[in-house]
């Protein structure tokens, strides 16, 4: 069985808008109230998906989920007509689109009984993702259903918040050797919530049955969450044994690094300084928050976006770095400015899955062609723009609801209606 790293990638929902639900994302709150263009947005998704392809890569997708979701709704003994604002919106939020938060993976050579393991993450800190999970767990189920390969798990139960794979790293020699597994927490963030306990991350551990001399537990530096750095993938980002790392990622840095080199001694740890590179300017470019992965012709290149190449002070750092001889050789700006005008860069968009894609069902495989006919859904019936004053209006979500419907039906996805 050949294991690759199989990049699962939100299709961003047709209700997609900027309501500024997401305490401690900057970019979030910065942009609450604007309009926001679904079409565009699902669209730059699309075209990232096709340059990963380009790059030699796997690539698989994940659905939108049903927006608005009328049975949480129902659960508060309301609807969207009736609903305050900010409960409507809650309903209303495309934040499934960051495939990232939607479970943790632990591959197949790291667990005891040999099966990839896929927890979906409660994501109870945020209202307006709260209730994903009841949609994410029914799409886990279903592609990756083979049972003699995966085991999907429910999320931790409250109040032990879990937000995925944002808070989540592996370190291994190659995708298909055992690896350390590193889950990130946090404890506080000055005034933002700290979003992973560490109560959720040895839940997940104990449940993918990790060796336990192989998994690490790291605090997320408390200065790094106040900054706006609300999950760990906004300041460091790890792919098979290289780390890449802000100075200011952990709240105990020498300690982490020393665990990481004592469990795999030839792991390579890149750290970006903050005399060059800043809290406030890695999270203005998302930096981090960009695809490391391993080129099917050896190196290893880190997909941007195009915010990075903007920064000047972060572009200087990124050129100096791929001039050397380190093993990040590539350099891959892309446009997601819809998502990161919400807080999400390449790396929220993608869920990191090591596996034979052979096992995995063909319908969230993704090839040129099935984006082609994704992109042609999309242009036909994704909303050009929303306001957020339009979450109530019930001509917007029919219009959200057929939209989903006619993906779902060319994609012959209908059991997830």
């Amino acid at each position: 069985m050949a294991l690759v790293e199989i990049n699962f990638d939100g299709i961003i929902g047709p209700s997609h808008n900027y309501a500024g639900l997401s305490v401690g994302n900057l970019a979030s709150s910065n942009n609450a109230g604007a309009p926001s263009y679904p079409k565009a947005a699902a669209l730059q998704g699309i075209e990232k998906m096709r340059a990963n392809l380009r790059l030699g890569l796997a690539q698989g997708f994940f659905m939108p989920l049903d927006r608005p979701n009328q049975n949480w709704l129902s659960g508060l003994s309301t609807d969207m007509q009736s609903a305050e604002p900010h409960i409507r919106a809650a309903a209303f939020s495309a934040s499934a689109m960051w495939a990232a938060n939607a479970a943790t993976v632990s591959p197949a050579p790291d667990t005891a009984d040999g099966k990839c393991h896929l927890s979906a993450a409660n994501l109870l800190t945020m209202a307006h993702r709260s209730h994903e999970w009841t949609g994410t767990l029914a799409q886990l189920k279903l592609a990756f259903a083979d049972e003699a390969h995966f085991a999907v798990h429910g999320p931790v139960p409250a109040p032990f918040g879990d937000e995925g794979a944002a808070n989540f790293m592996r370190l291994c020699q190659t995708h298909g050797d055992a690896g350390i597994e590193i889950f990130v927490y946090g404890k506080t963030g000055g005034p933002f919530p700290a979003r992973q306990h560490i109560e959720a991350s040895k839940a997940i551990a104990r449940a993918h049955r990790l060796d336990t001399r192989k998994t690490l537990f790291v605090q997320q530096s408390e200065i790094a969450i106040a900054a706006g750095a609300f999950h760990n993938d906004v300041v460091a980002v790890a792919n098979e044994h290289v780390l890449f790392t802000h100075e200011q990622a952990f709240e105990h840095p020498e300690q982490t690094y020393a665990d990481i080199k004592r469990l795999l001694p030839d792991a390579e740890i890149i750290i970006v300084p903050a005399d060059r590179v800043s809290l406030a300017d890695a999270i203005q470019s998302y930096l981090f928050n960009a695809q490391l992965v391993t080129l099917p012709d050896g190196g290893m290149a880190l997909i941007l976006p195009s915010e990075a190449q903007d920064n000047a002070r972060v572009w200087s750092w990124l050129s100096e770095m791929v001039a050397g001889n380190g093993p990040i050789r590539k350099l891959v700006p892309v446009d997601v400015r819809q998502s990161m005008a919400n807080g999400g860069g390449p790396a929220c968009l993608r869920l990191r899955v090591v596996a034979d894609p052979a096992t995995v069902d063909p319908r969230f495989i993704a090839n040129e062609a099935k984006l082609d006919q994704i992109a042609s859904v999309v242009a036909a019936y994704w909303p050009e723009s929303i306001v957020p004053d339009q979450l109530g209006d019930a001509s917007l979500m029919d219009q959200v609801r057929a939209a989903r419907m006619a993906l779902l039906t060319m994609c012959d996805l209908t059991a997830l209606v």
